[in-house]
């Protein structure tokens, strides 16, 4: 059986390895991830939908795949690079090996190559397109086909990940829950909905092309842009769809993707990173209180501060490069963070941003209750 395998670049770099996963080829943009744990939720996560995700930390899999940290129903990434991925891991808890689990759900893989060569190339040139193959070892063929990979600029992948038709979410929700919050799928992670159903709230998630006036029928009382995949700006009917919610007055947070779309419907822009945010340990400072949470992140494009009106406000930046975090509006109930504030994995810093939704969302209710 033949187990080489290789990667290579837009910018004509190759590095040769060995299969870990599924056999086959496949594209995408190759980014970093510098989470040392956490590699089920990575990889489980649907925002990085179109993406080759390269582990900085050199093992991974040791603890194996586990039946209750998943961030949605399959992998969604295009392909997967570590160091080295172990094979035999050591867990009461495990239920099957991170090989097993790639191969099962098709998701083409590499290991031992330099890991640390490739995260210096994307920090020096940004994230690239690039092929993983366990198919042809032509370095000429794989360059030429990382260039014809798509840019990640102008895709909307967001629709390849929401889903279907809308649907409750139960897991833990209590019998008593009195607040129902709709969550509009740009590529929602588990994660999320579970600390919805944390502060007492059913939850009916929609999918990315439900309208305002379907949002509305269903009598929320408060709204959650979730997370998701690729760029902004080409999820117009999504952007118009929020546009039209804002003026209502409900309570609307946004989260990662939603955090973007919501700054485009409040009139401003976003920009692509140059190499994106991927990791549980990005600083975030709190301009209000001076706090510093160490923050779970993973996205590649960000909202223009520069570009926001005078109405919206910066809540929080993060400390490495200065870009937006988080905004609210001055006099509306409206809200939103770039970070992940569930975790998932990573820190639990930001969990009150999940308290203070409910907090709104309760003083709307009082309100029209008088």
């Amino acid at each position: 059986m033949n187990d080489k395998a290789w990667l290579a670049l837009e910018d004509g770099t190759v590095f040769a390895g060995r299969a870990c996963g599924a056999a086959g080829e496949t594209s995408g943009e190759a980014v970093f991830n510098t989470a040392m744990t956490g590699y089920q939720e990575v990889l489980t996560d649907p925002s990085y939908c179109g993406q080759l995700v390269a582990m900085t930390y050199p093992q991974i899999g040791n603890y194996g795949i586990t039946a209750g940290d998943h961030e949605s129903a399959r992998p969604r990434l295009s392909g997967f690079v570590v160091r080295e991925l172990c094979r035999r891991p050591s867990n009461h808890e495990s239920v099957e090996s991170v090989p097993d689990f790639l191969s099962k759900h098709g998701i083409v893989a590499i290991e031992r190559l330099d890991t640390r060569a490739l995260t210096l190339r994307l920090r020096e040139k940004g994230a690239l397109r690039g092929v993983i193959s366990t198919l042809d070892g032509d370095a000429k063929r794989l360059v030429a086909k990382a260039r014809a990979t798509p840019s990640m600029s102008g895709r909307n992948l967001a629709e390849a990940v929401t889903c279907e038709k809308p649907y409750a979410w139960t897991d833990g929700v209590s019998p008593k829950a009195d607040l129902h919050v709709v969550v509009m799928d740009f590529g929602v992670k588990y994660g999320i909905l579970r600390c919805l159903a944390a502060i007492g709230a059913r939850v009916t998630v929609v999918p990315a092309s439900t309208s305002a006036a379907d949002i509305l029928r269903l009598k929320p009382d408060g709204i959650l842009l979730s997370n998701g995949p690729g760029d902004p700006e080409p999820l117009t009917a999504a952007i118009e769809t929020i546009k039209a919610l804002i003026p209502e007055r409900l309570p609307i947070f946004g989260i990662c993707l939603g955090h973007q779309l919501l700054g485009l419907a409040l009139g401003g822009r976003t920009f692509k990173l140059k190499f994106g945010h991927h990791g549980s340990n990005h600083p975030v400072k709190d301009l209000a209180t001076g706090r510093i949470e160490i923050t779970s992140q993973n996205h590649g494009f960000c909202v223009d501060l520069a570009s926001l009106p005078k109405e919206v406000r910066t809540t929080h930046v993060n400390l490495n490069d200065g870009t937006s975090e988080g905004m609210e509006h001055a006099t509306l109930p409206v809200f939103s963070v770039q970070h992940h504030p569930e975790a998932s994995a990573g820190p639990h810093d930001s969990r009150y941003l999940f308290d203070r939704f409910r907090a709104r969302m309760r003083e709307r209710r009082e309100s029209l209750a008088r």
